[in-house]
C-alpha cells in the first residue's frame, strides 16, 4: 500500500514535492520468523521493513532504488510478535543533491491472539521508530 504525491522524477521545482512524500507498507508477520519465546520477531525483521518502504521512496522521487546508507536513531519500543499486522511508514524530511533522510514509523495495526485470531488496535501500537538516510544515483 503507498500513498501520497506523486510526482515525475527529475523534475522538483522550486518548494520540493519529495519534502513530505510518504509511502505506506502492511504486511502480516508470519509465524516462520519468530524467533524467541512468545513468538516475538527480532528487531532486524522491522529493519527489513523500513529497507523495502524506503526502496519505494526512492522510487518515487528519484526513479531510483536508492541504498541504505545509515541509521542514525532506532528504538524499540514495544514487542512486534508474529501473527501481527505491521504498518510501516517513511516520510521524505529532508532532501539533499543525492541524498534522503527519512523517518520511519513501525505501528501494529492488529495483534495476533493465537491460533488464527487477531484483535485491531485502536490506536495502532507504536513499535518501532527510526531515522534513515538514503542515497540515490545522481541525476
Amino acid at each position: 500500500m503507498s500513498e501520497r504525491r506523486e510526482g515525475v522524477p527529475g523534475q522538483h521545482p522550486v518548494g520540493d514535492p519529495r519534502l513530505g512524500l510518504t509511502v505506506t507498507h502492511r504486511r502480516y508477520v508470519p509465524y516462520s520468523h519468530a524467533h524467541y519465546a512468545g513468538n516475538l520477531v527480532d528487531g532486524a525483521y522491522v529493519l527489513g521493513l523500513f529497507g523495502d518502504v524506503a526502496t519505494e521512496v526512492c522510487i518515487r522521487t528519484d526513479g531510483d532504488e536508492g541504498l541504505f546508507a545509515s541509521y542514525a536513531d532506532v528504538q524499540f519500543r514495544a514487542a512486534v510478535r508474529a501473527g501481527d499486522v505491521v504498518e510501516v511508514t517513511a516520510t521524505v524530511t529532508r532532501v539533499g543533491s543525492r541524498s534522503r533522510v527519512v523517518e520511519f514509523v513501525a505501528r501494529v495495526v492488529c495483534r495476533g491472539s493465537g491460533g488464527s485470531a487477531a484483535q485491531v488496535l485502536v490506536p495502532p501500537l507504536v513499535a518501532v521508530t527510526a531515522t534513515g538516510t538514503v542515497v540515490v544515483a545522481a541525476a
